[in-house]
């Protein structure tokens, strides 16, 4: 069982409590982000509003959480790492994520923009925490190992959403096995209800599950620069952010990389955010619907594990690289989607590239980094993964308000893969990690750490 948990990444308590915040907060990405909420959205709340339109007013919702989290990444990374905070801001956004997703428990027909705001907020608890999350990644696992835990975590995440979904979806189908309201004649409050619901188990699971990394992960030792003592919390976190900003021209490879990212991530959100969206407009049954974020989850796991593998023998980079051109067939072949079994067959691919692509991005990032500033890095990591978030669905809202049809928006995410895989051709990851490894060398030294 050692060697087993050791080939997956999961051989240190720390490592497995780290690991399991992925398991937490997947069942908001999976149930808010992608699978149920998409569809209520659309149905429920958006009701009244033109055709085309509620996918439109998502993109938009989508857009403004990650503009807020996309100016409030860096100076958060800095203030976590000058004051030890990762694992307080971590749960800070953490519970306003979960407490967001909770509230939506009392969205009804036509409360569109009730919907719109809780959505945001539920988005920037998520992205933030995960900001946090990631920037503890360096401090626990070793340079061998940090892809296997990097893509242990998707795995896991993979498995808890999926799990929970399960569940929401078989009282969603038949409420009336679980003693809730069913059948005709239901006023609108009561056949909303078993969806309801689903968005308030998401509160509870998100909340319950981030209790491990909270309380077995050590917080890193706050790292402060030289002459740094007096300045206050407020005050430092601005000015070391200024020395991030001098120091990226040092680390040119990691820099390189993340504008790689900010590029292709934007084609693979706009698929994770929008594709039950989509699929709801041009007619898919909601069964169907959930039950290919079904086949993602549970596909998602084996094949998250194989990326790790694949990094082992390939490289991170070219594995992603993999995972890219998988995606650039996805968009072109839902374009032309027209049934419930083209959807499920898309779900499949997704399945098979999703998890793998973003673990495999995540530590190869965090392998360029130096770790004690793995804060600020990761606030970076995260403005460039917010505004990728932000640019992918705010040119899909575009495409559909000027072509009047989602099919032409799905398709012109394939620009972000092929501008993408052309810049990460390009990051010279030995370098890159080599600078990250000089750079925490001399941080060591400066503070007298042998």
């Amino acid at each position: 069982m050692p060697a087993f948990l050791e080939r997956l990444g999961l051989h240190r308590p720390e490592l497995r409590a780290w690991a399991t915040y992925d398991w937490a907060v997947s069942a908001m990405q999976t149930t808010i982000m992608a699978a149920v909420f998409p569809i209520y959205f659309v149905r429920v709340a958006s009701a009244g509003l033109p055709p085309g339109r509620g996918a439109q007013q998502l993109a938009f919702a989508n857009t403004a959480g990650m503009l807020l989290v996309a100016l409030l990444s860096p100076v958060l990374g800095a203030l976590a790492d000058h004051s030890g905070a990762k694992k307080l801001l971590l749960a800070l956004f953490a519970g306003t994520g979960a407490l967001a997703c909770g509230g939506m428990f009392w969205i009804g027909h036509g409360d569109v923009t009730l919907a719109s705001v809780l959505y945001a907020v539920a988005m920037v608890g998520a992205a933030g925490s995960m900001a946090f999350y990631g920037a503890l990644l360096p401090h626990i696992a070793r340079d061998h190992e940090i892809d296997r835990v990097s893509t242990a975590g998707y795995a896991l995440g993979y498995i808890g959403g999926g799990l929970l979904l399960a569940v929401q979806l078989a009282w969603i189908t038949s409420p009336g096995a679980f003693g809730l309201p069913s059948g005709p004649g239901l006023t609108p409050a009561e056949g909303t209800l078993p969806t309801r619901l689903a968005f308030a188990t998401v509160a509870a699971w998100w909340l319950l599950f981030t209790i491990p990394v909270l309380r077995r992960v050590p917080e890193p030792p706050a790292r402060r620069e030289a002459g740094s003592a007096a300045r206050s919390a407020l005050v430092a976190p601005f000015v070391r952010l200024g020395h991030t900003l001098r120091a990226l021209r040092r680390f040119r490879e990691a820099f390189l990389f993340l504008a790689a990212f900010v590029i292709y991530n934007d084609g693979v959100q706009t698929i994770i955010k929008l594709a039950t969206a989509y699929g709801t407009e041009i007619g898919i049954g909601q069964n169907t619907l959930i039950a290919a974020i079904m086949v993602v989850q549970f596909v998602g796991v084996p094949f998250a594990f194989v990326f790790g593998a694949l990094a082992g023998r390939l490289g991170a980079k070219r594995a992603v690289l993999l995972g890219l051109s998988v995606y650039m067939l996805i968009a072109v072949l839902a374009y032309g989607m027209r049934t419930g079994t083209h959807f499920l067959v898309l779900a499949l691919l997704v399945g098979t590239v999703q998890g793998g692509t973003q673990a495999l991005s995540r530590s190869l990032f965090a392998s360029m980094i130096p770790p004690h500033r793995s804060g600020e890095f990761f606030g970076f990591f995260g403005v460039f993964e917010k505004f990728s978030g932000l640019l992918g669905p705010l040119l899909f809202a575009l495409v559909v308000q000027l072509g009047g049809t989602s099919r032409l928006a799905i398709l012109s995410v394939i620009v972000f893969f092929v501008v993408g895989i052309a810049l990460l051709r390009r990051v010279d990851v030995p370098t890159g990690q080599a600078d990250a490894r000089r750079a925490e060398a001399e941080a060591q030294a400066a503070a007298g750490i042998r």
